[in-house]
């Protein structure tokens, strides 16, 4: 549990960022870019409360996969094609409109992630 804790800290801090960003931000750069690039983060934050602090690098590029193959997903409009498109629940959770703009701010995000994690490591190593 002590590996997983701050995950779960900072996954709940990355959600609420998130929502502020949904019900404040309209229109705007912060809501289009800035909400997909810290997505990544959020769900990395999941998969490692889960899974124990593993592999950080394994983990951010599984992530930054997962979020491609969801933008792909909404690209073929899968809400719809698995009977869920008129349930605003799951059109809200899977997407339903893909954005190539989406798979760049993902992989920046992705980036981000990983360069944080290597300057962790370094940090903890010279510890």
């Amino acid at each position: 549990m002590k590996k997983r804790l701050p995950y779960i800290i900072i996954l709940v801090l990355l959600i609420a960022v998130e929502v502020i960003i949904a019900l404040t931000q309209h229109g705007n750069w912060l809501r289009y870019y800035g909400g997909d690039v810290i997505v990544v983060w959020a769900v990395y934050c999941l998969v490692q409360a889960i899974i124990g602090g593993k592999n950080p690098y394994i983990t951010h590029i599984g992530v930054m996969l997962f979020a491609f193959l969801v933008e792909f997903l909404q690209y073929i409009h899968i809400v719809d094609i698995i009977g869920l498109g008129d349930i605003e629940f799951f059109r809200t959770l899977i997407g339903t409109s893909f954005a190539a703009e989406d798979l760049f701010c993902y992989a920046l995000g992705t980036a981000i992630g990983i360069a944080g994690s290597f300057i962790y490591s370094q940090v903890k190593k010279s510890e």
